[in-house]
């Protein structure tokens, strides 16, 4: 992990590192890519479910239409595409995590090779207890990049082997067969059918017994576990499987600590008017639908269901706010408090204080010191700090000796041969000076 993070550094630095790939400028562009193909691909399977359920719905209100169309297995079809868009909804939720997990292990990266920088700099020597730290989290980081990569890569080939399941439908329902069923129908996507009942609202007036949430009143109302994947339960009961947005503005359903929503006011009434009836048409006809309306907990052990996704329904449920507790405090004392400790209130209080003061006065205290506590008394001696003195035991003197001053006159001769000299000292006397 050491050797990692050094030749990690060195590539930063572009002193060293060959042969070590970018994996994060090689992740920001996987991950849009893959963003992007899973999103086209998601278009298609919502436009096929589209058309799926616009025949089915003009079907349900015309039974000879219906009985023809069943030799085409639209129903299965529309299933089968609605399956495969929460396989798709899956992978590109995972698609999105991993992105924002790469956006900060790219901020972690530049702020340990900074660190690394700093710490460094242009040191010959540098104490291996200060780098080698940084150097293992270099390691870890770039592993947990390379472990992102290969997560897209899974998600990527999962995409991509799943796309046959779509392709399938087209060569089971080609452009022109598809053309005659649509013939004077008008496609309608989950969006415009949610806005075409956005004005219609259950009125809680008519309902005494049930419990109603609206998005105005109820807290987490977007992270309900909504039943049936968000789908209309009555619609579904009623038309033998017919699959339609619920709308969550009309209002949400609360029977037994579960959540339902429904496509229509008109449904909404019908359902709450008995539910456990259309609960048990779904639980007996659509046992293969368990997966894909998520009927987990209405069957006991179910076949084919994934335990580790069992486990994660009660995890993730997450319970509306709806009614709150709330509490209010004020101060006691808002002025300092002054308490006589001494007071007392009870009159026999005082008289048992009153006497015991007046039988304090006719006794006596008498002390008495024996050889063991002799000289055992505490006893206190204050004496004065030392000070800083000096004495000085003589003095200094100087005395001056005179300067002698000495004069030679005659030394360069004259007119006569012989030379004489006459010195004349000048230096003066001791006691002169």
């Amino acid at each position: 992990m050491i050797v990692t993070g050094i030749r990690l550094f060195n590539r930063d630095c572009g002193k060293g590192g060959e042969g070590i790939d970018d994996l994060p400028a090689i992740l920001h562009e996987a991950i849009p890519a893959t963003t992007q193909h899973i999103d086209s691909q998601i278009q298609i399977a919502q436009d096929q479910a589209y058309r799926y359920t616009a025949i089915l719905e003009k079907a349900a209100k015309n039974p000879l239409m219906s009985v023809e169309l069943q030799p085409y297995m639209l129903k299965e079809a529309l299933y089968n595409v609605r399956q495969y868009e929460v396989f798709l909804q899956i992978i590109l939720s995972d698609v999105i995590t991993c992105a924002q997990e790469v956006e900060m292990m790219t901020k972690q990266l530049g702020a340990q090779l900074e660190q690394l920088k700093m710490t460094i700099k242009s040191k010959t020597a540098v104490p291996t207890s200060q780098v080698f730290p940084i150097f293992i989290a270099l390691s870890r980081l770039w592993t947990s990049f390379q472990d992102e990569t290969v997560l897209i890569s899974v998600l990527s080939n999962l995409t991509t082997h799943l796309e046959p399941f779509l392709g399938s439908h087209d060569l089971l329902f080609p452009e022109k067969v598809m053309q005659n069923l649509l013939d004077g129908l008008t496609v309608k996507t989950d969006v415009c059918r949610v806005k075409e009942h956005l004005e219609d609202r259950v009125h809680l007036v008519d309902f005494r017994k049930q419990e109603w949430l609206f998005p105005e009143t109820t807290a987490n109302f977007d992270k309900l576990l909504i039943q049936y994947r968000g789908f209309c339960g009555y619609t579904f009961a009623t038309t033998d499987g017919l699959l339609l947005p619920g709308n969550p503005a009309i209002g949400i359903l609360k029977y037994k600590e579960k959540y339902y929503t429904f496509h229509t006011k008109d449904a909404a009434y019908l359902f709450a008017e008995n539910p456990e009836h259309y609960i048990d048409l779904i639980k007996d006809q659509q046992k293969k639908l368990i997966q894909l309306l998520e009927l987990h907990q209405q069957f006991e052990n179910p076949p084919f269901i994934f335990s580790s996704r069992m486990k994660d329904v009660d995890k993730h449920y997450i319970k509306p706010i709806t009614k709150c507790e709330s509490s209010t405090q004020t101060d006691t004392h808002i002025l300092p408090p002054t308490i006589v400790r001494s007071y007392e209130w009870n009159e026999w209080e005082l008289r048992r204080k009153a006497i015991k003061l007046a039988n304090l006065r006719q006794k006596v205290t008498h002390s008495v010191q024996t050889d063991l506590s002799h000289m055992r008394r505490e006893n206190y001696s204050q004496v004065y700090p030392p000070k800083d003195a000096s004495t000085q035991s003589m003095r200094e003197g100087s005395t001056r000796v005179p300067r002698p001053q000495i004069y030679l006159a005659g030394l360069r001769g004259g007119q006569s041969k012989i030379t004489s000299g006459v010195k004349v000292n000048l230096t003066r006397a001791v006691d002169e000076t």
